[in-house]
């Protein structure tokens, strides 16, 4: 959690892409780095990366028939959250605020599959075990906060509490 995918605008040299072609390139000078997948910044957990382009493009290309799961742990606000839930929706990204909106709308928006089972909750909070069958920018933060269950320390898209001093969204299983 706290460090970016890759490089961006505001930061270039402190990303998972270069500390991982730095350890790489310390036995071999000549070895690349191919970000196969990514997690947003405040996310914790797996990255892909590719020591080829074709190992890239191949699991690119067919990353749907290839990854047939995509689990996710969230601590979200509210222990009366549904034992287990699929929520769809279109979402799309508002080029003013590049914030994710959930919309009506199938123009200009992309459609977002997110299932979810409860684990535990207590003391106000559930832990979730999320599964998504779409990959979209900000997917599961907007989806679980648009039925009023804001993950933990996503000040984002909420104001929920932030008792982990960081986003409660950990990616544990790519398969």
């Amino acid at each position: 959690s706290g460090l970016l995918s890759v490089a961006s605008d505001r930061e270039k040299g402190k990303t998972a892409y270069r500390l991982v072609t730095d350890w790489l390139t310390q036995s071999n000078k000549k070895a690349r780095i191919f970000v196969v997948h990514r997690i947003d910044e405040d996310t914790s957990g797996g990255l892909i990366f590719a020591k080829n382009f074709e190992t890239r493009e191949a699991l690119q290309n067919h990353w749907q028939e290839i990854v047939t799961k995509r689990g996710y742990y969230a601590i979200v606000e509210g222990e009366d959250i549904p034992e287990e839930q699929t929520l769809k929706n279109y979402l799309w990204l508002d080029e003013t605020t590049f914030q994710v909106r959930v919309t009506k709308s199938k123009k200009n928006s992309k459609l977002a599959i997110t299932h979810y089972k409860k684990m535990a909750a207590k003391n106000g909070y559930a832990l979730l075990d999320v599964n998504i069958d779409t990959g979209r920018k900000n997917q599961i933060r907007v989806m679980l906060g648009n039925i009023g269950h804001y993950i933990i320390g996503d000040d984002r898209y909420g104001e929920p509490s932030n008792p982990l001093k960081r986003l409660g969204l950990h990616a544990y299983e790519l398969d």
